[in-house]
């Protein structure tokens, strides 16, 4: 059944991939969608059988390396983190499979698309599943591949094209951190199988290792370099400039690669290594940190963002860096339950965003959008579940609210009973970052559905989406888009929002007594070194510490209010003003421009050197062009020796046996 699991989506993908031409568009839809919800059937059995059940299980797939002293053998690794996983990757992305029926129905690659979707889930699964840190490195590659396939989908695009090799070279950074420390562990530990690894790491606690005349902790050293990796995948701060263009991609892309795959892994890497990370407090303060900062980051930038899809891609960037906070300060539980509760709002904003798209024939800049309540109230209502969800609306003294409200919560409130600076740190940015993400996810969907309709666009121009209005049925239609024009989606693209609603409005009351609360440990079965409780030692948290983020809350929700219902006349004033602020911000602090300068632009500048003086003058001159040239040269002095004279070749005759005289009357030998 396990292995059903993870070669259903590839079976998917090989099925689609090779023979989509030959059984045709439809089948390959049905075939890999049909396959991707039969595998996630058998995860939500799986979640109840592991972590409900504790009956956790070590397959062997296939001996894999065996090499001198290496032997690595291909096992999945299933026990209450996988189960976790292994749910949250494969219901989405059947969801988005289904979703993608309805979504991309006049793209004429659709058999490419769908193999592409099921590549890339096959890799997650890989990667979740891994029971050493060689085959987690498979996974986590596999995914680098896929996310370039799919952001890059529509590769005769050049902004799409730009953002899959941007996407790669970003995330190859990261990997390259990971790679060092999965060597370092390999060089001390002799294995890579995470049992005999996290055993042995306690004997390890104070050792040193020399490395250009520094002595840093063995530990820390390693666990850090693991979180470079985590940092690229999970687009943290430094490596987060992939993530908003991946925005390229067709939107499905968007809620697979932001909810539930790719963007988790990194999360998922650092509660797997929890018990490596435990014995290093310096690399969760290092992590707490840059979580924390990440979140802080993305929501400035967020506020002032007019892409629909944008808005809600640096909303994950931030909510990551929540994860990234509760893991540094120990709470694996809460990182786990915010990764779970996000993957259901974040798609289903995801996929609402789709909507929209769609039913505004593909315009995504909400200042030509508002008053669709009206025209697609089915969608604003789900986009309604996705806001109060990923703004964490409920009631603090009561414990009801949304799926977000119980992490998130949580998140905070781990961070507040930590006890050290760095936790106070990310409990102070954690709680600014609710304010603003009430702010601008209320912006958005105030935009989006309320005011008045604030333009006609074409869907004939040349705006830089063309490729993806391809995939709707009316994309064809002419001249001004009316707000009457304006229509609901079809049930295909509606049903996967309905489901994953559900999970956003209670997947944090069903749940948050098993991931954080009492049940936690028997939940969990030591598959993460720490667990965070509610009641842990019985601690009391201070009446404003519970109800701040619902403050905060309503704070951003007011303003947000005020400005673009109330008075929606206000924000374009304030944006034509381009103040200090409002530009820094509205430039994603210029970290995109920071590096074509530090980066980019040297690089170009080397290469053309390399390829102009090295390649050209150096290597080609010298070597075989150099050659070629000398060769000519003789040869054509030759040539001229064959003139067609007799007395010159007398004369040549004569010269050589002066030559030879010569040489013989110098060397004494016989004349």
């Amino acid at each position: 059944m396990y292995a059903a699991i993870v070669f259903l989506p590839l079976l998917g993908c090989a099925i689609a991939g090779l023979f989509g031409r030959v059984i045709g568009t439809r089948p390959s839809e049905l075939v890999t969608t049909g396959l991707l919800l039969a595998s996630a059937a058998l995860s939500w059995f799986t979640f109840y059988d592991v972590n409900f059940l504790g009956h956790s299980a070590i397959v062997q797939v296939a001996p894999w390396i065996a090499s001198g002293g290496v032997n690595i053998d291909w096992t999945l690794r299933v026990d209450a983190l996988t189960g976790v996983m292994l749910v949250v990757v494969t219901t989405v992305s059947s969801l988005v499979h289904l979703y993608s029926i309805g979504y991309m129905h006049e793209d004429p690659h659709r058999p490419r698309f769908f193999a592409y979707l099921s590549l890339f889930t096959f890799a997650m699964l890989m990667l979740v599943t891994a029971n050493n840190f060689l085959q987690m490195f498979f996974g986590w590659e596999g995914v680098g591949l896929a996310s370039y396939l799919l952001i890059g989908f529509w590769y005769t695009r050049p902004s799409a094209n730009a953002a899959a090799m941007k996407a790669f070279i970003v995330n190859r950074v990261g990997d390259f951190g990971f790679a060092l420390g999965v060597f370092g562990i390999y060089a001390v530990f002799g294995t890579l199988d995470f049992d005999q690894v996290f055993t042995a790491a306690p004997m390890f606690v104070g050792k040193t290792l020399s490395f250009a005349g520094y002595h840093p902790d063995l530990l820390t050293t390693l666990c850090i370099l693991l979180f470079i990796g985590a940092m690229g995948k999970s687009a943290q701060l430094g490596l987060h400039t992939w993530l908003p263009d991946a925005m390229e991609g067709p939107t499905p892309v968007s809620a697979l690669i932001h909810a539930a795959t790719m963007v988790t892994a990194g999360v998922f890497l650092v509660c797997r290594c929890s018990p490596l990370f435990e014995l290093s407090p310096t690399a969760l303060a290092f992590v707490t940190f840059i979580g924390a900062t990440t979140a802080f980051f993305a929501a400035t930038v967020g506020l002032f963002q007019n892409d629909i899809k944008r808005v809600i891609a640096y909303s994950t960037c931030s909510q990551l860096g929540y994860m990234f906070v509760a893991a540094g300060v120990s709470a694996y539980g809460a990182a786990m339950f915010h990764l779970f509760t996000h993957a259901f709002f974040k798609a289903l904003l995801f996929l609402g965003a789709g909507s929209v798209i769609h039913a505004m024939h593909h315009e995504q800049d909400m200042r030509k959008m508002g008053g669709l309540a009206s025209r697609i109230p089915i969608t604003w209502t789900m986009m309604l579940i996705g806001n109060l969800a990923l703004t964490g609306v409920g009631l603090p003294l009561v414990g009801i609210g949304t799926a977000g409200f119980y992490s998130k919560d949580g998140i905070i409130n781990a961070a507040f009973l930590s006890g050290t600076s760095i936790g106070t740190y990310g409990f102070v940015m954690t709680l600014i970052g609710v304010g603003m993400t009430s702010f601008y996810s209320w912006r958005q969907f105030l935009m989006t559905f309320h005011g008045p309709y604030r333009g006609e666009p074409k869907h004939d121009h040349g705006h830089h989406h063309a490729h993806e209005a391809a995939g709707h049925d009316d994309h064809g239609h002419h001249g001004p888009l009316k707000l009457e024009d304006v229509h609901e989606s079809p049930p295909v693209i509606l049903v996967p929002l309905f489901v994953l609603a559900v999970g956003a409005l209670f997947a944090g009351i069903l749940f948050d007594p098993y991931f954080i609360g009492e049940a936690g440990r028997e939940f969990w079965h030591n598959a993460i070194a720490a667990i965070y409780g509610h009641t842990q030692g019985e601690v009391e948290l201070p009446l404003w510490v519970e109800l701040a983020p619902l403050t905060l809350t309503i704070l951003g929700f007011s303003i947000a209010f005020y400005y673009y219902v109330l008075h929606p006349e206000v924000p374009p004033v304030l944006a034509a003003r381009k103040g200090l602020l409002y530009t820094f911000f509205y430039n994603k602090w210029y970290f995109d421009e920071l590096y074509d300068f530090l980066f980019v632009r040297p690089a170009v500048k080397l290469g053309r050197f390399l390829w102009k003086f090295g390649d050209g003058r150096i290597i080609d001159g010298l070597g075989p062009d150099g050659i070629a040239a000398r060769v000519m040269d003789v040869t054509r002095g030759a040539v001229r020796l064959q003139s067609g004279y007799v007395y010159h070749y007398a004369f040549a005759m004569l010269v050589g046996v002066a030559a030879f005289v010569t040489w013989f009357l110098f060397s004494g030998g016989p004349v």
